[in-house]
């Protein structure tokens, strides 16, 4: 009986989950659930029967992940991106495939010749973002081609989102998934992308200034900014030659002009830990990063450090947080990020009610006979409660349908790969499809630049 292992039963994985249980049906297949908290793996598990069972997993333990990975035909790595090189090797090692939603590090990618001699595939980048949005990059990349035409450019866009009735904040945002890496988000690098065939590069404290206005029929306009680099692509999509290439992240308008107050007061830095964190409020907090000045509030000197009005939007969403309160610190002996996140993990939670929703949109430029063209491809997918999720659907249904294939020997490609070729995202898109994950495409002329 072949055995399915899926490492990590967060909040990503219950779509993975809930699918597997269904495929693996009167089969003779079995799905292992693993976690360091075993009680989360019984509760994904639940009551589908013996052939699926929930088994406490520390992943540190290297004769413990030896031991399942060893008994597993294809696994499936939800843990944390820094540690699936620990899950990786010793895939490699007893011969087992392994998936994961998470980008492709070094470390990961030094693996590939071993993996393409032991017979096995490293798929990474097969989730949502990155995922959905490369499959369907290249999907529409090869179409143009086919068809003769020219790429000019290219930009995508994706956010995790809140759905539109369960939007209840100015910020139009709440944590949908894991809050650090929201609070982290573009630090520790330089987002690098193509425009006009001039290469640009923004740094994190002007990051969230740098901005593209986007809109999908139906919805709230949205703004994008910049994602780490965007350049790596050009050769991943073999589109090394167009002038315009860029990846970014979807917020509601507004969201980024705020967020950036917040870099620039330094509530982001995550460098170092806050003394006299205990006893402090939120308004002491806020006024550690302020200049002093005894003639003026702690209000004023945001406004004036800033140069926002009091009536603007930005001020009345950093009032909203609860940033000029006296309400205590959550938290002590932090660092600036770790507070913050405190306090955004109060304001931005899901409510039991609560939907997320997932939006991701391609722009692409090109020229076919002589004519220029534009394809917006849009994808808006609404979460049915806090469990199903849009966020858990469109990473966990992409790896759950290779899974599928590969136990079906659908899939002969080896060693470290992400999905960007036809024999992965083809039959992956076509299922998607009939999951209810699809794009509304809409073409229109564009006028000849003038010369």
């Amino acid at each position: 009986m072949k055995n399915i292992l899926v490492i990590g039963a967060g909040r990503s994985a219950t779509a993975l989950i809930d699918y597997l249980k269904k495929y693996i049906g009167d089969k003779e297949l079995q799905l292992t659930i693993a976690d360091a908290d075993l009680a989360l793996a019984q509760q994904k598990a639940g009551n589908a029967g013996g052939r699926v069972r929930a088994i406490s997993l520390d992943i540190f333990k290297e004769e413990e992940l030896n031991q399942h990975i060893s008994q597993a035909d294809v696994v499936v790595s939800m843990v944390p991106a820094a540690f699936h090189p620990l899950v990786a090797k010793p895939c490699i090692s007893h011969k087992k495939h392994m998936l994961s939603a998470s980008y492709v590090s070094d470390e990961i990618r030094a693996l590939d010749e071993q993996a393409r001699q032991a017979g096995v595939l490293i798929l990474k980048e097969c989730g949502l973002d990155p995922g959905i949005d490369h499959m369907t990059a290249m999907e529409a990349i090869d179409k143009i081609k086919a068809a003769g035409g020219k790429l000019l450019a290219f930009r995508s866009y994706t956010g995790g989102l809140i759905a539109p009735e369960s939007d209840t904040n100015p910020w139009g945002y709440k944590f949908t998934w894991n809050p650090r890496n929201v609070v982290m988000a573009g630090q520790g690098t330089t987002a690098r992308y193509l425009r006009n065939g001039e290469y640009k590069y923004v740094p994190y404290h002007r990051l969230f200034g740098r901005l593209e206005q986007i809109e999908i029929e139906g919805y709230a306009p949205f703004e994008g900014y910049p994602n780490r680099d965007s350049l790596s692509y050009l050769q991943i999509y073999g589109i090394e030659d167009i002038p315009t290439m860029l990846r970014g992240t979807l917020r509601k308008r507004g969201y980024c002009d705020a967020w950036a107050s917040l870099v620039q007061l330094g509530l982001t830095d995550d460098s170092f830990k806050m003394e006299g964190l205990e006893g402090m409020t939120l308004r002491e907090f806020t006024n550690s990063f302020l200049s002093y000045d005894p003639s003026l509030s702690v209000e004023e000197k945001f406004c004036r450090m800033m140069d926002v009005s009091p009536k603007s939007d930005l001020f009345k969403r950093i009032v909203w947080l609860g940033l000029f309160s006296k309400e205590p610190v959550p938290v002590s002996k932090a660092s600036p990020a770790q507070v913050l996140q405190a306090i955004l993990e109060e304001k931005w939670k899901l409510e039991p009610q609560d939907k997320d929703m997932v939006v991701m949109q391609h722009i692409f430029d090109w020229e076919e006979q002589g004519e220029q063209k534009r394809l917006y491809a849009s994808l808006v997918s609404l979460g049915d409660d806090q469990l199903h999720t849009a966020m858990a659907k469109t990473v966990g249904w992409p790896l759950a349908i290779v899974v599928s294939l590969l136990l079906e020997g659908k899939i002969e490609r080896r060693g470290v790969c992400t999905p960007v070729t036809p024999d992965l995202y083809k039959p992956v898109l076509e299922e998607l499809r009939e999951l209810g994950v699809t794009f509304i495409e809409k073409v229109v002329s564009v006028p000849a630049a003038k010369k």
